[in-house]
């Protein structure tokens, strides 16, 4: 019997989140969806997906889904925090949270660069993405709006890859392209 790829059900929850997020961002939504699809399909799913590459041996992908996982996770307690007022986070607070992540991304970025194409312009976009958080949290404002953006790109690019699995796997050939390894 072959194993489904965890990847895809990683991927859509990163994707799906992310998109979220940022038409939060640009002020098209209130936080209720995103806090949701954050505690459900971006945390939980991702971490179930990453604990699921750990079984198949793919250490990235256990990292990245974990991680991202417990990213929207914690983002989302953050955002209980605050809306409780039981632990306020100021923007800065905020602002080195997402530096933390950035240093994680970072790694993972170079890993990426030895996987494919398509994951290192994902990786390359959820970089720039958060750097452009990281400056807005701590004093350029104007910054935000580029941020989302390029996260809306990353999204997209995500799930361009779980589109690539799903569909390629069931034509049993290449229709959507990955690319090779940027660095062999």
């Amino acid at each position: 019997m072959k194993n489904g790829n965890p990847a895809v059900v990683g991927l859509a929850g990163f994707g799906l989140t992310t998109l979220l997020l940022q038409i939060h961002n640009l002020g098209l939504m209130g936080h209720g969806p995103v806090l949701a699809m954050g505690i459900i399909f971006g945390g939980l799913a991702q971490m179930i997906a990453g604990f699921q590459e750990q079984k198949m041996g793919n250490n990235f992908g256990y990292s990245a889904f974990v991680g991202y996982g417990s990213f929207w996770i914690g983002l989302g307690i953050i955002w209980i925090l605050n809306h409780f007022d039981v632990y306020k986070s100021s923007g800065t607070d905020v602002g080195y949270y997402l530096v933390a992540w950035t240093l994680y991304t970072v790694i993972l970025f170079i890993a990426s660069l030895r996987i494919s194409k398509a994951m290192a312009f994902t990786f390359a976009t959820l970089l720039i993405g958060f750097i452009l958080l990281d400056l807005e949290h701590f004093g350029f404002p104007e910054l935000g709006t580029l941020a989302a953006i390029d996260l809306i790109i990353c999204a997209l690019a995500a799930w361009y890859m779980m589109a690539a699995i799903i569909i390629n796997d069931v034509a049993g050939k290449t229709i959507i392209p990955v690319g090779g390894k940027v660095i062999q």
